[in-house]
């Protein structure tokens, strides 16, 4: 199994509430690699929450510590990589990804929102109409999610471990593997 990807990171996109940590991590022991979270790498290196950045900096400053983070995990290899979900709207960070394999975790807007409603970290749905907000997010944001190389569309009440192993099944599909070209 710890063959499987040759080394190279997976990287989960994905909107917020999609389980890329979650099922990142379950990834990660599969595949024996080490496993990060780029919002949590950003919070540690800068001390403070994802809401305070936002609300003390502004989306732009956090969007580009997401890019500096992404940058310094993509010179590094056998990692699983849960990435925050506006990650894909900067051009120069496809550059990092496309390192690596690319796995999108595709869910509806009501999925994420029936998960999300209780949460309060999540400064992009301080909003008076969360699921609508979810559903603008989302179609801003999918034909970018949509250069994956693989696309994993959830389905409700699927557990992590079962998505996690669609993952699995699913890679040797999209993997160039060098011997057969």
């Amino acid at each position: 199994m710890n063959n499987l990807l040759q080394g190279i990171n997976l990287y989960l996109i994905g909107m917020m509430g999609a389980g890329k940590t979650t099922v990142g991590r379950l990834l990660a022991s599969e595949l024996g690699y080490g496993f990060l979270d780029t919002d949590e790498v950003i919070t540690a290196s800068a001390k403070r929450s994802i809401n305070q950045i936002f609300a003390e900096d502004g989306e732009t400053e956090f969007r580009q510590l997401e890019s500096d983070v992404l940058s310094q995990i993509s010179a590094y290899t056998k990692l699983t990589v849960a990435t925050g979900g506006g990650i894909v709207l900067r051009r120069e960070n496809w550059s990092y990804l496309h390192h690596g394999l690319i796995v999108w975790l595709d869910a509806s807007a009501e999925l994420l929102y029936n998960r999300l409603k209780e949460d309060t970290t999540r400064p992009l749905l301080k909003d008076s109409n969360p699921l609508l907000k979810l559903r603008n997010i989302l179609e801003q944001r999918e034909s970018l999610y949509a250069l994956a190389d693989l696309r994993i569309t959830l389905k409700e009440g699927e557990t992590p471990e079962e998505i996690a192993q669609r993952i699995i099944t699913e890679i040797p599909t999209v993997l160039k593997n060098p011997a057969s070209s």
